[in-house]
């Protein structure tokens, strides 16, 4: 029997040197997996592997030595634990993420809700090359957002409410852009230092902040062969129709200018910076 190993691969069933053996990479969604997901997955691993797991960089695991005769008896194991295979190949892979402000006090988005909806909306789609999506809470960027194909960076933007001021200085020692100064009774936001940490308002005791949550995009990030921070081209989003309008029209580009095998960052470079530039700035436009 013909192997057709194109379509294995695509399925998330990666080749090993072994003879008729695959390490089988599972969808993981911005790093969450349930104690059933877990359970599951470490039967499969017993049963049809040798009885362990490879985590991946990319919060994603993989269970190798799985054999070609077991595939169909493993996805059906792992369907039994809401399971089921990652991709490989020329498509958009598992979204990234850290835990967000869920759990984290540095958080500034609930970034695996985020995760979720760029996995519902962008995984396994086809295009010319791998595309890879991370999300990060804030400015720790434990995530490393410009590593991504898009990198989505969570930051708050900040309002002095001045009658609730209680001039204690915390939030000026607090911040490591030095972006507030006080002068006299008088706070001074220098808004072109600020980075949207959300430091600031997080410690304030007073509660003296409007906080207005976004997302900080970056294009084109790339951390193989050739090493390129993502770019931030268009200011901090503040709401999902115009974050997901963005994010179409970057992946849209890349679907339709770029050759088969060729990274999205090197795709910006082959047609224009000024051309992409353009085109997503139309886009955070409206």
């Amino acid at each position: 029997m013909e192997v057709d190993y194109a379509t294995l691969k695509k399925g998330g069933f990666m080749r090993q040197k072994q003879k008729n053996c695959f390490s089988l990479r599972l969808k993981v969604v911005g790093g969450h997996l349930d104690a059933k997901q877990l359970s599951v997955i470490a039967e499969v691993a017993e049963k049809y592997g040798e009885g362990y797991v490879h985590l991946t960089s990319r919060q994603g695991v993989e269970i190798p030595f799985i054999k070609l005769d077991d595939i169909e008896d493993v996805k059906a194991a792992l369907a039994k634990g809401d399971c089921e295979p990652g991709v490989c190949g020329p498509r958009v892979r598992t979204v990234t993420s850290c835990q967000g402000k869920a759990i984290c006090p540095s958080g500034c988005i609930d970034t695996y809700a985020l995760a979720q909806e760029l996995s519902e909306r962008f995984f396994a789609k086809d295009l010319p090359h791998k595309f890879k999506f991370g999300v990060t809470g804030c400015q720790n960027n434990c995530l490393k957002a410009e590593e991504n194909d898009i990198g989505i960076k969570g930051g708050i933007e900040v309002k002095w409410i001045e009658d609730k001021c209680i001039r204690c200085g915390v939030c000026e020692n607090i911040c490591r852009t030095k972006a507030i100064s006080f002068e006299g009774e008088r706070l001074i936001l220098d808004e072109s230092k600020c980075n949207y940490c959300g430091r600031c308002t997080k410690a304030c005791p007073a509660d003296a902040w409007e906080n207005n949550e976004g997302y900080i995009l970056s294009f084109g990030g790339l951390f193989g062969n050739r090493i390129h921070k993502g770019e931030e081209i268009i200011p901090i989003i503040h709401d999902k129709k115009t974050l997901f309008r963005v994010i179409d029209a970057a992946v849209a580009f890349f679907g339709e200018y770029a050759k088969p095998g060729e990274r999205f960052r090197f795709t910006i470079e082959r047609i224009g910076e000024d051309i992409f530039r353009k085109i997503i700035e139309e886009a955070y436009n409206g």
